[in-house]
């Protein structure tokens, strides 16, 4: 370890072999492009930036939004030493030596140290512990970035220690504002113009992460450099296919295919074919569907479609998604497959579907009935003399926990018979249950 060591500069200098991202990386606040719900006037990280004091934070969002970005322009903006480490390839060792860089660098002049962690939850908790002390007495001001939820993955410690901002994807007009950029500032020379078939393209593939959109463009300029054509390459669709091929995606987010292919997943699923569910599943993660959407997919399949015929299907469905939140992909993915093959198979029923759809119907076409007296809560003296609550019978008192003949409903009204089980699962049981309960209320008519 150097007695003397150099700081590390945020912004580095960007020459024609720099990467496109790193060349066209902000160098500045009002460069960067989307998180306005953080970045905006008044908005909590804007306020951060403008009061000169940094404090320590978790960036969490997915990847290509800017965390790396902004905590650069931190360290830049509060004039800091920059301290970078990786959590995938970096271990207590990296650890030991931000701290004796900081410790020399604030002997030296008391400047700040930014130290910033990039997959921070790649650290496991002991690494993460080794921080506490150092943010604890401001040695360091700690920036972790994470794209998993830091409630789960993030020492409670470390958390409560760190405010956390959420970034979000970049739309598509921000994706189009980063490639209108490169075309100003004249990053793509070998690339005259992108046509807005290929634009759409492009910004549907890169999926609200600007590191993609960027990786890609950077593509298209070789293949175009190659081309060596005078005034530079007018990108269009047919040629954006032929340079990138398998690279695209087999379809667009958002497009028709892509609901084509979740379609034909949840028509799968509804028609108990496993295989076939599987094959869907996979062909649009394999296409780049974001798997929290599949699993949000998922959730839905297993209420309307399987419902009470199996109320396991919900829960198993939630369970996905939450181990998908913790593990991310690929681990995280096997546990959407077995969820898919669970719903196949499970027996169906879109009873409860139907009948909240009849009630929603109802509801709206009937307004809004009054709520029956022997129904309604009954808190004060002036309530009960109104009759407010008056002739409710406790169900828990009655004979078998029911109160046999008792109505729930808007006085006069008939039984819309929104609910029908199906004979399938759970609901076979559940209908024998509404047959008994209903030669109980038959006899006390």
């Amino acid at each position: 370890m150097s007695s003397n060591p150099k700081p590390l500069t945020p912004l580095t200098a960007r020459t024609p072999n720099t990467p496109l991202a790193e060349r066209l990386r902000p160098k500045n606040l009002g460069e960067v492009i989307g998180q306005q719900h953080l970045l905006g006037a008044d908005m909590p990280l804007r306020i951060a930036f403008e009061s000169g004091q940094p404090h320590s934070c978790i960036l969490w969002g997915p990847p290509g939004v800017g965390k790396t970005t902004l905590a650069r322009l931190m360290a830049h903006s509060f004039d800091a030493h920059f301290i970078t480490i990786s959590a995938v390839l970096g271990g207590v060792k990296d650890i030991r030596e931000a701290v004796e860089q900081a410790t020399i660098w604030q002997a030296q002049g008391g400047r700040r140290t930014i130290v910033f962690v990039d997959e921070v939850h790649r650290f496991n908790k002991s690494q993460q512990d080794a921080f506490l002390p150092y943010v604890e007495s401001g040695l360091f001001t700690f920036i972790g970035a994470t794209t998993e939820n830091p409630s789960f993955e993030v020492n409670s410690a470390l958390l409560s220690r760190a405010a956390v901002y959420v970034l979000q994807p970049l739309t598509t007009e921000d994706l189009k504002q980063i490639v209108a950029k490169a075309l100003a500032e004249r990053a793509l020379p070998a690339i005259k113009t992108i046509v807005p078939d290929a634009l759409e393209q492009l910004v549907a593939y890169a999926d609200g992460d600007a590191r993609r959109l960027l990786n890609t463009l950077e593509s298209l300029a070789v293949a175009a450099q190659r081309e060596k054509k005078a005034g530079g390459v007018d990108v269009t669709g047919a040629w954006l296919l032929k340079v990138l091929g398998q690279q695209m995606r087999r379809y667009d987010k958002g497009g028709e295919q892509f609901y084509d292919t979740i379609s034909a997943l949840h028509k799968s699923v509804r028609g108990s074919d496993p295989d076939a569910a599987l094959y869907w599943l996979v062909r649009m993660l394999d296409g780049g569907a974001e798997p929290r959407y599949m699993a949000r997919r998922l959730i839905r399949m297993a209420s309307e479609d399987i419902g009470l015929a199996d109320p396991r299907a919900l829960r198993l469905a939630l369970d996905a998604a939450e181990v998908y939140e913790r593990l991310g992909s690929p681990e995280g993915e096997l546990a959407l497959a077995q969820c898919v093959v669970y719903l196949a198979m499970a027996p169906k029923s879109n009873a409860v579907y139907k009948a909240f759809n009849e009630a929603k119907a109802f509801v709206k076409k009937d307004g809004t009935q009054p709520v029956p007296l022997h129904l309604r809560n009954a808190p004060t003296q002036l309530m009960k003399e109104l009759d407010y609550g008056k002739n409710y019978r406790y169900a828990h008192d009655e004979e078998d926990g029911f109160a046999a003949g008792a109505s729930y409903l808007p006085q006069g009204m008939a039984a819309p018979g929104f609910y029908r089980p199906v004979n399938r699962g759970l609901e076979i049981r559940i209908a024998d249950k509404l047959n008994e309960l209903k030669s109980k209320n038959d006899k006390k008519t």
